[in-house]
């Protein structure tokens, strides 16, 4: 009986995002955003300030969860204990990342697009898909790194 529930696996999860790189998840983020919204005013007519914020928001996000397992063997134990979960689980790990990225996505949608509530909620869940899907397959590829520090 190794199972453990959905509030365990986001404990985790979150155990192991405390020790993530904020800083530099919030410039990079901030960066993309602003380098893509930069980028469409060069470009005439392909300005959009939703997208850019959009794509920042998931670049901060997949920067804090890289981050975060990309080195399971510090901090204290029970974030390396986390961290190791999560290399070990990168599917459920990126579960959290993925729940960020569309909390912090809809506000943005819903006030700046205009699509409605619906609307927004299917764009920000569509990038928490994204976050979801890049997170995972990151994490996944890492997995050797889970078994090298135990």
């Amino acid at each position: 009986m190794n199972e453990i529930s959905r509030r365990d696996e986001v404990s985790l999860s979150g155990a192991a995002l405390r020790g993530a790189p904020w800083k530099a998840a919030a410039i990079g983020g901030g960066a993309t955003a602003a380098g893509s919204f930069g980028l469409g005013v060069l470009l005439p007519g392909s300005a959009d300030l939703v997208w850019a914020l959009g794509l920042g928001i998931s670049v901060f996000a997949l920067v804090a969860a890289i981050g975060a397992v990309s080195k399971p063997h510090e901090g204290d134990r029970v974030t390396r204990q986390a961290r190791l979960w999560a290399l070990k689980h990168p599917w459920r790990f990126a579960l959290l990342p993925a729940a960020i990225t569309a909390v912090l996505d809809y506000p943005v949608q819903l006030v700046l697009d205009g699509e409605g509530v619906f609307g927004s909620a299917f764009e920000s869940l569509w990038h928490g898909a994204l976050v979801y899907l890049i997170a995972g397959v990151l994490t996944l590829t890492m997995q050797g790194r889970a078994r090298s520090s135990q």
